[in-house]
């Protein structure tokens, strides 16, 4: 299957006249921070910026310089001040300002930051892909993705009656997620000029999920033990009213994560119920991928997702992060089976041995 980026881009974007892209990527502070994957979608970006430059002129797009900005080091924290865009200096907000389509191609995601500016920007539309890399060209952004929409409001027809859900992992533990405050959404990649409004503002590609925000109120009902691989070791969430309470773990990568948590109650937050549908996505070990295979939560920042937790719950601004962690089939520890509980208390399984049922 060979990738073709004009295809794509009529896909997701459907570009007009007079439409500004921009492609932006983080660049790490010194060489022991970097990495072969992290130089590989550089280059993917700055390959992607030329071939989109030279048919540029099919839509009559206007297509910015590389905007390069130093890396945050925490996911979805707010974006520096001044950026980059070729070898001048701007600030970012203006370069951000002035573009319609935004392709973010960092090592750590820009998605919460980018959806807030989308928000409030009537033609700006966002595709994140923070760790992307080039495998996928032929993988999870080859998907159909008109088939993608279709399994995410057949998907959504079903959740949006839920009240909760009862997660089962390989690992035997189980978690409860309280799903009766927030609407369930679909991101199925499609991008295309807003006719108004914060609709279909932003998208993670690959795309492929529904996803909600579990209830974050006091007394919520999500509760239970989420497992998890960190390093080379696992670990534990324990949970109770939709926080973490306790990180249970040996290893030096848990110890740090039970560090943050202690420091920061923003880390604490369950903020992300997901389900994968995209069928082209291969489990490598790459999150932006593996979450769209199967089922998946986050904790941390909610808000860009529909929920009540922003940057004002974290400590400081460079304290914010909203992180994943994937059970689909092929993952260490993957989603053995999940039932969705309506209000007469009757179940539907959606995930059977880490595969969707419908």
């Amino acid at each position: 299957m060979i990738f073709d980026i004009a295809i794509f881009l009529e896909k997701i974007f459907s570009p007009g006249k007079n439409e500004t892209l921009t492609i932006m990527i983080d660049l790490p502070r010194d060489k022991e921070n970097d990495s072969a994957e992290w130089e590989e979608r550089r280059q993917m970006a700055a390959d992607w910026l030329e071939k989109i430059s030279s048919i540029s002129d099919k839509w009559g797009l206007k297509v910015n310089p590389l905007v390069t900005y130093k890396a945050t080091y925490n996911h979805n924290a707010r974006l520096p001040n001044k950026c980059m865009v070729g070898s001048k200096e701007m600030k970012t907000r203006e370069v951000i300002k002035k573009s319609t389509i935004i392709l973010s191609m960092p090592e750590y995601s820009a998605t919460a930051p980018l959806y807030a500016y989308s928000r409030s920007l009537k033609k700006l539309r966002v595709g994140s892909m923070p760790g992307a890399q080039r495998f996928m060209e032929n993988s999870g952004l080859a998907a159909d993705y008109g088939k993608i929409a279709d399994k995410c409001n057949s998907l959504i027809s079903i959740l949006k009656n839920a009240v909760g859900a009862e997660v089962l992992f390989s690992s035997g533990h189980q978690c409860y997620f309280d799903l009766t405050k927030n609407k369930f959404y679909g991101d199925d990649g499609m991008l295309h000029p807003k006719t108004g409004g914060t609709e279909k503002s932003t998208s993670n590609l690959p795309a492929g999920e529904v996803y909600t925000v579990p209830n974050e109120e006091p007394g919520s009902l999500t509760r239970g033990k989420l497992p998890f691989s960190e390093g080379n070791e696992k670990g534990v969430f324990i949970i109770n009213e939709n926080k973490i309470i306790e990180v249970q773990g040996d290893s030096p990568e848990t110890a740090e994560l039970r560090n943050k948590m202690e420091e920061d109650p923003g880390w604490c937050n369950i903020a992300e119920f997901a389900i994968g549908v995209n069928d082209k996505a291969e489990v490598t070990g790459n999150i932006l991928q593996d979450e769209k295979a199967g089922f998946h939560w986050a904790f941390g920042l909610s808000e860009h997702l529909g929920g009540i937790t922003g940057e004002d719950k974290f400590n400081s601004p460079e304290n914010v992060t909203h992180r994943d962690f994937v059970y689909a089939k092929d993952n260490e520890i993957e989603c053995s089976l999940l039932e969705i509980i309506f209000p007469d208390n009757s179940r539907k399984i959606l995930i059977r041995a880490g595969e969707l049922t419908i």
